[in-house]
């Protein structure tokens, strides 16, 4: 397997008993690549990454992960899901703590990551809150800020900012371009939102209604910082939406 890539997917077939999910799905993605996942409701891309983390086994085919098959207890990657994972009885500080004081790292390392994400994503007010105490928006930048913290080499979101207003959306989005571009880490993002794709990505992939099947790679070469009113931007999202309209 070629150095450059971070995942490589071969034939990868999901069944739930008679239940046809993914259908012989294969590509690749670059190490230091943001890859989106767009597709109609349902049609298997959560199935995807809980392939990839191990929640459930292929039917058939495989995924590697640097060249080994995938095994989230040998590989450095998080995942942020779509509801809030936030641990209820941990304060916000020490969520964002606790995996980083899972891998035994140092503690001045620890308090310097810390502070540098409830910087960057406003929670100083909050540090010493509970869960229960903060909106769902707030909650859930725990769990980003979490994730990133750790560093991972590859990191997993699932729709993780489908419950957040539009300006919060916008501006954690732009975060995690700056934090990806900062670490160089893999990102591979689920949405249903088309305009969030293109605004993210460097590569959209489209899959087809289940079984799903990959419809399009479509390549996003459009500079940063994005504007969503550029014709380019405009036009490669209109393609992605009839793509998906298609059925």
């Amino acid at each position: 397997m070629s150095e450059e890539y971070k995942v490589k997917v071969e034939h990868l077939t999901k069944y739930f008993g008679d239940l046809h999910v993914l259908d012989d799905v294969s590509f690749n993605i670059k190490k230091g690549e943001f890859l989106c996942v767009v597709g109609p409701t349902g049609c298997g891309k959560t199935t995807f990454l809980n392939l990839l983390t191990r929640i459930y086994m292929p039917t058939k085919g495989e995924l590697y992960i640097d060249g080994e098959r995938a095994d989230p207890k040998k590989h450095n990657l998080s995942v942020v899901f779509q509801e809030p994972s936030a641990m209820p009885w941990l304060t916000v500080e020490k969520n964002l703590r606790f995996g980083m004081e899972i891998k035994k790292l140092a503690k001045d390392e620890i308090d310097r990551r810390v502070l540098n994400m409830i910087k960057l994503l406003g929670l100083e007010q909050f540090r010493d809150r509970y869960p229960h105490q903060l909106s769902m928006s707030t909650a859930q930048r725990i769990i980003i800020g979490r994730a990133f913290a750790m560093q991972p080499d590859l990191l997993l979101m699932d729709e993780p900012y489908g419950q957040m207003d539009i300006k919060l959306r916008f501006y954690l989005e732009d975060e995690v371009i700056r934090l990806w571009k900062e670490m160089g880490t893999t990102v591979v993002f689920i949405t249903h939102n088309i305009e969030e794709a293109v605004y993210l990505a460097e590569r959209v992939l489209i899959l087809t209604n289940k079984p799903a099947k990959i419809r399009e790679e479509v390549n996003v070469d459009i500079p940063r910082p994005r504007k969503v009113s550029d014709p380019e931007f405009v036009k490669i999202r209109n393609h992605v939406t009839e793509q998906i309209r298609w059925w």
